[in-house]
């Protein structure tokens, strides 16, 4: 989700090297001539589609049983990811059980990070969301310095700055402002980190236990989506949310199902689409693009939810918003 926004969906984590290089390998027979143009179109509307529609889920059908909605999500993934690779169009690793073992504790990450995405998305409205999901980009790279000893420009931590200050002035000029959606957004950002820092090692190790001795983009959303179900079926009955599926009308509601089922095309869509723009331009603008991407969503999130807001709010968000851009730039120079 970002990653992923879903599914791995959004995730500004640092391995769109390793989706870089994974992506050639990944399909057997299918040679995609389009331009990046695009390319970048397809991955833009798919990752913003993906939140709005998400948010319609939870607000505008006041659905209050978001861990059963990510579990749905996933299941639609790995029913096409399965029928794509029955039929020969991908390859995907065997799951075996070494395998299994040496991913389980990423993917126990993975199901943190969709549900406390689905949590917060149900209490805060989308511009909002856009602008704390930077705070995570200030966790990574934190990570990174400690972790891996990397050191950052003096650019990059500016832009980390800016994107604090961002975040600290747009909570308190929120409108909408709820502490319980504050509070599942941070533990978002923590674990969406996480997830980053955590993947990198462990795909390395993942791979040594595949038959390939490669681990490509539709085998990691097989892995995830895969081991989430029983995870996510456990998390549904902790978080009592078998009473209120059974109570509630909306699951006698053909549109809510043709909704939710969308979701979970959706949620795919994103990895299909980030893979085939990595591979029609590269790591950089894949991330420059999803800086920007952020900018229409969040004036799409205001107003098709109609969010009160004020100026100050607003320029906040504007701001926070240009931090992201400012911050991609730096990578990519960073890079260079």
């Amino acid at each position: 989700m970002k990653s992923f926004e879903h599914n791995g969906t959004d995730l500004e984590s640092g391995t769109e090297k390793e989706r870089n290089k994974s992506t050639r390998s990944s399909t057997k027979g299918v040679k995609l001539q389009n331009p990046a143009l695009l390319s970048g179109l397809a991955y833009c509307i798919s990752s913003c589609s993906m939140i709005l529609v998400n948010k319609f889920m939870l607000s505008g059908y006041d659905f209050n049983a978001g861990i059963s909605l990510m579990l749905y999500q996933n299941l639609i993934s790995v029913i096409i990811v399965s029928v794509l690779s029955f039929l020969g169009v991908i390859s995907t690793e065997p799951l075996t059980w070494k395998l299994i073992k040496v991913w389980l504790p990423v993917n126990v990450i993975f199901v943190g990070m969709l549900v406390t995405s689905m949590f917060s998305l149900k209490y805060i409205n989308v511009a909002m969301v856009t602008v704390l999901k930077n705070v995570t980009n200030v966790i990574t790279a934190v990570g990174e310095m400690y972790l891996f000893s990397k050191h950052h420009e003096s650019r990059v931590w500016t832009a980390l700055f800016l994107m604090i200050i961002s975040a600290i002035s747009g909570g308190v000029t929120d409108l909408t402002f709820h502490a319980v959606g504050y509070a599942w957004q941070i533990a978002n950002c923590f674990l969406t980190a996480s997830y980053s820092l955590t993947l990198r090692r462990v795909m390395d190790t993942a791979k040594q236990y595949t038959k390939s001795g490669n681990l490509n983009e539709f085998s990691m959303v097989m892995l995830n989506n895969t081991l989430s179900l029983p995870l996510g079926i456990l998390l549904i009955f902790i978080f009592n949310e078998v009473d209120y599926l059974l109570k509630t009308p909306l699951l006698r509601v053909p549109t809510f199902w043709l909704v939710m089922t969308l979701s979970g095309f959706l949620g795919l869509a994103i990895s299909f689409t980030s893979m085939w723009f990595l591979h029609q331009t590269g790591a950089t603008t894949y991330s420059l693009v999803g800086s920007l991407n952020k900018i229409p969503l969040s004036v799409a999130g205001i107003l098709i939810f109609k969010v009160p807001t004020s100026l100050e709010n607003s320029a906040s968000i504007f701001f926070g918003l240009l931090a992201g851009v400012f911050f991609a730039r730096a990578k990519m120079q960073e890079r260079s």
